[in-house]
């Protein structure tokens, strides 16, 4: 049975068809609850954005204090039985024939005001029973369950500051999407891990078989599996001469191999080619190529046969593969690796070598920083490709970032979903607002005021912006790093035996 919560009322501009006010009868009343009004035809359908309590006998301020001094007020008249409450609501549309539509005419003065219906709310939200649950709705007992496909068919973003929960809200996804059962269509899952957060999947009991960690120490390239395009846009700074001869020298390594039949090279064999190379005779030119080839070989990644990961193996329906960053420190090596994977998982899923999958970039702003030289956005070029491109393909992004203002807007406008939880920067909140097309300034408002856990889903994922509480996650929650004041014990306990160790000694 419906619970009615009040009855409509008129003021001056409302009932409209975007607004309406009701006097609450129900206790249980909050701002941010779904309601519905039955019309003739339709039902209408709305959230309470406001909620106003008011008592006659409080309206005049002069007339409450000159009762104060000679008593309370409260002792003469029955303050409590002139006391009422109204709620503001925003009208969102109607349900009519199965269907929801924009409100074309407005409810009646005195109509009941219900409590949404879960199932009306479902639908009119979007949500899809089995899909993916990252939790529930507010103020009802609603599962958030978003569509996989409507999620990250056309790429999604999670934003939020340090702290908020962003690798929370993501576990909870990864879970979902592991636990996803093969009748419904499950796709790979890459995670480029800057921290270490997402480690524990590969030690628990119900995720660890479908979970592989790479360190990112152990990552490993053949040259022979490096295209030429992808070395000069690691070497952004190369003159067009020195293109020439990169380009030059690696077909001619290339083409002596294969007459030999021998696969692989290193590049020592490469920097040999290029002092051969005939498209120049400047010595200084290759020189400083070759000097640009040591600094990338110093990464050491790029080895003469052997590989890690191997995609074609290792990016598999219903796994995840965990890219481990947090060994490495050079931002330039993580963007050229960033770069590699991402440019070899969309051509293979191009080829249809590998499933349909969804990249997970921690830090995105760090991959594909707007207003950034070529040299420190080495990434940037590959992700807003496959945010424009990728959906085509069933090659999908998930950008996590705590610094959106930073962030790319070819690649944020591209995501047409939005989970974003707590953020107070006004940069960061401006630049979401331009790259969005759902959210206005009453969310913008909404999204300072969010507690850790809370989260507004924005875009192609929900049919109107929806504000949720994330669900407890169920895997094993493992990081690299200890507590600040397990750290501060171990340091000054280490201390001390050095110096015990020293007077010992002496």
């Amino acid at each position: 049975m419906k619970r009615k919560l009040g009855k409509i009322i008129t003021s001056e501009n409302t009932p409209s068809t975007t607004e309406f006010l009701f006097v609450i009868d129900n206790p249980q009343v909050k701002k941010g609850q779904y309601v519905e009004v039955d019309g003739s035809e339709q039902r209408f359908f709305g959230y309470v954005s406001e909620i106003v309590k008011s008592n006659r006998y409080f309206e005049r301020a002069e007339s409450v204090a000159e009762y104060e001094r000679s008593g309370s007020i409260n002792e003469k008249f029955p303050l409590d039985s002139w006391e009422y409450s109204i709620a503001n609501v925003r009208l969102l549309g109607c349900f009519k024939d199965g269907s929801f539509v924009r409100s074309f005419i407005p409810p009646s003065p005195g109509s009941d005001v219900f409590d949404a219906e879960p199932e009306t709310l479902k639908k009119f939200l979007g949500f899809e029973d089995g899909e993916l649950e990252l939790g529930s709705i507010e103020h009802h007992d609603v599962k958030a369950s978003i569509s996989m496909t409507r999620l990250f068919q056309k790429h999604a973003a999670i934003l939020a500051m340090s702290g908020a929960g962003k690798s929370y809200l993501m576990s909870i996804i990864l879970e979902e999407l592991l636990d996803r059962p093969k009748e419904k269509g499950r796709i790979a899952v890459v995670v480029v891990d800057i921290h270490g957060e997402y480690l524990g999947f590969k030690y628990d009991q119900r995720y660890g078989a479908a979970t592989k960690v790479v360190d990112g120490k152990s990552i490993m390239v053949p040259l022979k599996k490096i295209p030429t395009a992808y070395m000069q846009e690691w070497l952004p700074n190369l003159s067009p001469v020195q293109r020439e001869v990169l380009s030059d020298a690696l077909n001619t390594l290339r083409n002596k191999k294969k007459k030999s039949g021998d696969k692989y090279y290193s590049i020592k064999e490469l920097a040999e080619a290029i002092d051969l190379s005939k498209k120049t005779g400047d010595a200084k030119s290759k020189t400083a190529l070759k000097r640009a080839l040591g600094s990338l070989n110093a990464l050491r990644f790029i080895t003469t046969n052997k590989e890690n990961p191997r995609l074609i193996s290792d990016v598999k329906p219903g796994h995840l593969l965990i890219l481990d960053f947090s060994t490495i420190d050079d931002l330039r090596k993580k963007q050229i690796l960033v770069s590699l994977f991402a440019r070899k998982l969309f051509k293979l899923r191009k080829k249809e070598r590998i499933p349909p999958f969804v990249l997970v970039i921690e830090e995105a702003h760090n991959f594909a920083r707007e207003n950034a030289e070529a040299s420190e956005a080495i990434s940037r070029s590959v992700i807003e490709t496959i945010a424009r491109e990728g959906r085509k393909f069933g090659a999908s992004l998930c950008l996590i970032s705590q610094r959106p203002v930073n962030l790319s807007t070819t690649a944020l406008s591209q995501c047409n979903t939005h989970i974003i939880m707590r953020i107070t920067n006004p940069n960061d909140l401006e630049h979401i607002q331009m790259s969005s097309e759902g959210i206005d300034a009453r969310i913008t408002k909404s999204i300072t005021g969010l507690k850790v856990g809370e989260a507004i889903i924005v875009g192609e994922a929900v049919n109107y912006p929806t504000f949720i509480k994330v669900r407890k996650r169920k895997s094993e929650k493992r990081e690299k790093g200890k507590p600040l004041h397990e750290q501060a014990i171990e340091f000054e306990n280490n201390e001390r035996k050095k110096e015990e160790g020293v007077e010992a000694f002496l």
